[in-house]
This record gives C-alpha cells, structure tokens and sequence, in this order.
C-alpha cells in the first residue's frame, strides 16, 4: 500500500467530496437522534499545505485555492459549513492547514455523534491515532476497509454516514469498493453510504455506477465534477460520487453547488458538472 493522501490534500477531487461531505453532516442534524460517521479510508485527519508533499506536487492549488474569492449568496450559504471548518484552523486568515474528511466530521459533529476513522497505512494509522487520541467522540482502527465495514455495521445508532474512498491503486478495487457497498448495505440499509470514485480513461467510474446502480437502492444520487478532459495516462480528470439513501432535497442543493464548484476548478473551457439520480427515490 503506497498511496499517501498528503501528496494529494486539498485538491479538486478533496473539495468536491468534502463540500458534499459538510452538506450531508448538516441534513443529518436537522434531527437530534444521534448518528455516527464511518470514514473506511481516513488518512490522517489533517494536512500541512506547506508541507513537502502538498508542496511536492502543488494539487491543493487546483483546487481549495481557487476558493479564496467568494461565489454568490446562494452558493456561499451551501458552503458555510466546510468554510467555517476551513477557517477555524487557519484563525490568522491565509490557507495552511486543509481538513480531511475525519477533520471535517469531527468539527461538524455534535457531542452525542460518533466517527470511526479507519486508515490501514501503518504510519498514517498512527498518525490519524495520534491526532485524535484525546478526542472521546473518535475510534481510531487500522483495518482493510471491508473487514472495517463487516465490523462495524450496522452502528448502535442506526443512524449515519459511511465514506467509502479507495485510492484506486489497484485494478480490482473498484470491483472491490461495489462489493463493499452491496455487503453494508445488506448490514445497514438505512444508511447514508458516499463513495468517492475518480474519473479517468478508464473502465473505473462505470464499474462503481453501475454497480450501484444494480444495487437498486433507491434514493442513489451520482454526482460528478470534471475539470479537464481524461486521457490515457493523463491522470485525475475528475472525481464523482454515489450517495445511495441521499437525504431529501440533498439533490436540490447540489445541482446548485456542484455547477459552480466546477465552472471555478475547470481548466480552460472545461468545467462540467452533473447531478443525477441512478435510482429515483421512492
């Protein structure tokens, strides 16, 4: 396992899931019954976008750099609540310190709510363990996803988010990632499953939609962001998420959001976004 989430914080992949991210932790706490987050590919929590691996290759300036101007009043109201996290960790203004997605859940739960944050990389686990061990709210494991989400589902809650964001480093992994949903979703039906998939010249983001889609849950949401054409060997072009069991009017928010993310993170000409149901909510 090689992959390192520090080289790639922040970037525009980052902003599209953790802009999404906030918009679900806020639904969620429309009700007060507590609910709890499980994270199956956590990293480490919190990044250093002056460190020397955002610095190496420069990706979070393609994305949460291109958010230092303000969108209408509309799109700012959508993004209040990743804002707020954004700006709590740099309180002297500038960009230095970017949250991953168990830095965002814990910064937007409440004090009854719950997160999981597992990361099987052994330095990243430790690190991710280190930086939330004072945090009661927060159970730190160092698992391979699936046995993490065989473990862990259904929570006591019976309410909550599961973040599912493989990094696609091998070919079988987005076979693996729809294994995984079909699996969770059998042990927790009601949940809000999120799986992050990247959008390249390949076969990956159809295998993930289309097995979510033969999931045949409804209420599963496909959102997309790309931000450059995908060619052979040419890298993230864009990202996309499923979200089966998307909250009401979730769809509503982020045909609004996602446009407008993807007009500012577009290079050139490019700048498409989509927001589309997979299985219509019933």
């Amino acid at each position: 396992m090689n992959y390192r989430h520090a080289y790639h914080a922040g970037n525009h992949a980052d902003v599209l899931k953790h802009a999404v991210l906030a918009r679900l932790m806020e639904h969620l706490k429309k009700k007060d019954k507590p609910f709890r987050v499980i994270d199956a590919h956590a990293g480490i929590g919190l990044y250093d976008l002056a460190g020397l691996e955002a610095g190496k290759t420069g990706e979070w300036e393609g994305g949460i750099g291109k958010l230092a101007e303000p969108f209408n009043a509309e799109i700012e109201a959508l993004l209040a609540p990743y804002r707020a996290v954004i700006a709590a960790l740099n309180p002297d203004g500038g960009l230095r310190y970017y949250p991953g997605s168990p830095e965002l859940a814990l910064r937007l739960m409440r004090p009854n709510d719950r997160l999981i944050a597992n990361e099987l990389h052994p330095q990243d686990a430790i690190a991710l363990e280190q930086q939330y061990l004072h945090d009661p709210r927060c159970d730190v494991t160092a698992m391979d996803a699936e046995t993490c989400l065989k473990a862990k589902l259904p929570p006591p809650e019976r309410r909550g988010v599961i973040l599912v964001d493989p990094p696609y480093e091998l070919k079988t992994e987005a076979e693996k990632t729809v294994r995984m949903l079909e699996q969770g979703v059998r042990r927790f039906a009601q949940g809000v499953f999120v799986v992050w998939y990247p959008m390249k010249a390949d076969q990956t983001a159809e295998t993930v939609l289309t097995g979510a889609r033969e999931i045949g849950l409804p209420g599963t949401l496909k959102v997309q962001m790309r931000v450059r054409e995908a060619f052979k060997g040419g890298g993230l072009a864009g990202s996309g998420l499923v979200i089966l069991n998307a909250p009401w009017k979730l769809d509503a928010e982020l045909r609004q959001l996602v446009p407008a993310l993807a007009q500012r993170l577009g290079i050139g000409s490019w700048g498409q976004a989509e927001v589309s149901w997979l299985n219509t909510p019933t």
